[in-house]
């Protein structure tokens, strides 16, 4: 089992468990248009399948919205 912190909310999960099973249990809204920062890095899209977390990692799933005038 790893510790790790998930938009600052501490999970524990299975060793070898990646940034696709964790976007499932976290139940992520509109999977297809958030950004995927591990320890502060971006996770390129194409890498979310082959990237792996470690006990102590730090996840942050971002939105970016357009707007203003």
């Amino acid at each position: 089992m790893a510790q790790i912190k998930v938009n600052g909310e501490s999970q524990q999960i299975n060793d070898a468990t990646g940034i696709l099973e964790i976007i499932k249990i976290n139940n992520v809204l509109q999977p297809e248009m958030v950004s995927v920062q591990v320890n502060g890095e971006f996770i390129h899209r194409d890498n979310f399948g082959t990237t792996n977390l470690n006990d102590g990692d730090e996840i942050d799933f971002l939105y970016f919205m357009g707007g203003g005038q």
